[in-house]
Parts: structure tokens; C-alpha cells; sequence
């Protein structure tokens, strides 16, 4: 059963300052591994139009 938001001792802000569910966790892993996917993407596109050294 989640826990009450309303909480005497503490200000509006304070209830407001967890997240259980670990969404800002969620959002910045999977922003990283989209950034490092599209760089190896990228990269290999890069590398498969260069020409050969003579």
C-alpha cells in the first residue's frame, strides 16, 4: 500500500521530492543508451564511406 502524501511535519515540497518509481532513473538510462546507439550508428556510417588509404 503506497505511502499517505499528506504529511503533517513536512512542506508541499518536501512530500513532493521522492519517486518511487524511479521515472528520472528511467528517462536518463534510456536517453544514454539511445545517445550511444546513435553514435555507433553514426560511426559505422562514417567508417563504411571512407575510401581506402592508397
Amino acid at each position: 500500500m503506497p505511502q499517505p502524501t499528506y504529511d503533517p511535519d513536512k512542506s508541499a515540497t518536501d512530500v513532493r521530492q521522492a519517486n518511487p518509481r524511479k521515472m528520472n532513473l528511467r528517462v536518463l538510462v534510456t536517453s544514454l543508451i539511445g545517445v550511444v546507439v546513435l553514435f555507433a550508428i553514426i560511426y559505422v556510417i562514417f567508417s563504411m564511406t571512407q575510401t581506402a588509404p592508397a
